[in-house]
């Protein structure tokens, strides 16, 4: 299981080895106005000079994803 950490307040994400504060941080992202919903996986997007992009793809079903404020 895999904790993905959405902070809609500072738009930053982070995803956690094993569930958060007690794992490894894996992988941090800035910049991210949303993370969608599809269908069978979370997907995080990042805006950057261009526009808005995906930069992550983590499967629902080992993933917990909380959002904070």
């Amino acid at each position: 299981m895999q904790t993905l950490m959405f902070n809609s307040t500072i738009k930053r994400v982070q995803l956690w080895e094993g569930s958060r504060g007690n794992s490894k941080l894996i992988e941090t992202f800035d910049d991210v106005p949303t993370v969608k919903i599809e269908t069978g996986y979370y997907e995080v997007m990042q805006k950057i000079e261009t526009g808005v992009v995906p930069v992550l793809r983590v499967p629902i079903a080992n993933t917990n994803m909380f959002i904070e404020k």
